[in-house]
């Protein structure tokens, strides 16, 4: 490291300009530098959609806060979280901070993009990543890994409308392994095991577990509700897969938790049992039914961790939606009548 270079969200600066301050390298869209505690990743959404897909970009916010998707490394087959990924699922148990820039134009007279720094992030601990289905470099389809970064606690992104994740331009529906919808939390040290450089600015450790506590919660329930429930299908012999839904002008994709092939069945799992989730379950269903294939026979039902109030079982009976709850012995209502 050779130079300075304050990490000020708005700077416009260089690929090079960073890996002299910060020893990092120069080439890959994620690139470490151990010594400096730190793990950049350079976002360009351009260069996704040369291969068909728009995943990189600031997502709609949910629940817990805003969002910014990336899509991981890897150009041929399905990326798997290994290689270069590793070191966005281990920033914070290794203590290095996240960093944010996206590509920005072109440098004058000189190859390579100018690059906008964004700000710091941390990688969403509970669910770190989607499994997208997209082409490759070869054009053929496999998995990639869209991971989900928050900003990080204290910090204001410098991301604008132009950041928006790009709205698709077709039309697509792609078959998934359901396994792959179900959350996969990353493992954060306990508070004093976790390695801290004395000059950084932000404790990313601290920040997931003050900022996730009810989403890692709830999000395990329906984790192991989903994970529990494909077994129970599994053991009957049935047929499952999930789908992903790309919908033209719209950014990101739609993606159920469940589809029982084998009795042609779509199932929404919720990890908690109230009047809001079930509410929200309904809504999704129908949004999914209208584009599964063969959708005028399709079965729609809300899956939940145990039964809800009888006036909720009242309203989906009503609405011809059914209910799949667990139970101690297994799943009431499955199979459906």
């Amino acid at each position: 490291m050779t130079t300075t270079l304050d990490l000020v969200p708005g700077l416009v600066t260089t690929r090079e300009a960073i890996a002299a301050a910060y020893g990092c390298g120069t080439y890959q869209g994620i690139e470490p530098a151990d010594d400096a505690g730190k793990v950049f990743v350079y976002s360009d959404p351009a260069a996704g959609a040369e291969y068909g897909y728009t995943f990189d970009g600031r997502a709609e916010d949910d629940e817990y806060g805003p969002l910014y998707t990336y899509t991981g490394a890897g150009t041929k087959g399905d990326q798997q979280p290994t290689g270069r990924n590793t070191a966005l699922l281990t920033h914070v148990a290794k203590g290095r901070e996240l960093h944010l820039f996206v590509a920005q134009g072109k440098r004058p007279k000189r190859g390579g993009k100018k690059q906008r720094y964004i700000g710091q992030m941390v990688l969403d601990t509970i669910k770190p990543y989607d499994v997208r289905r997209a082409p490759g470099k070869d054009g053929v389809m496999r998995n990639v890994l869209v991971f989900r970064f928050r900003p990080a606690e204290g910090t204001t992104p410098a991301w604008t409308e132009t950041d928006r994740v790009h709205a698709a331009t077709k039309d697509s529906v792609e078959i998934i392994d359901p396994a792959d919808v179900v959350a996969k939390p990353a493992v954060v040290p306990a508070k004093d095991t976790t390695k801290i450089k004395k000059n950084q600015q932000h404790n990313t450790a601290e920040t997931i577990a003050n900022i996730t506590a009810r989403q890692r919660k709830v999000l395990f329930r329906e984790a192991e509700l989903v994970t529990a429930f494909l077994t129970h299908l599994k053991d009957q012999g049935h047929q499952t897969h999930s789908f992903q839904f790309t919908v033209e002008g719209e950014p990101g994709s739609l993606t159920p938790d469940v589809y029982d092939a084998t009795d042609h069945v779509l199932f929404e799992a919720k990890g908690q049992t109230t009047r809001a989730n079930v509410r929200m379950a309904v809504g999704q269903l129908l949004d999914y039914r209208r584009r599964v294939p063969k959708r005028e026979i399709l079965r729609i039902a809300v899956l939940l961790p145990s039964a809800p109030t009888p006036d909720v079982q009242a309203l989906l009976d009503e609405l011809g939606i059914g209910l799949v709850y667990q139970t101690d012995t297994g799943f009431a209502g499955w199979p459906l009548s």
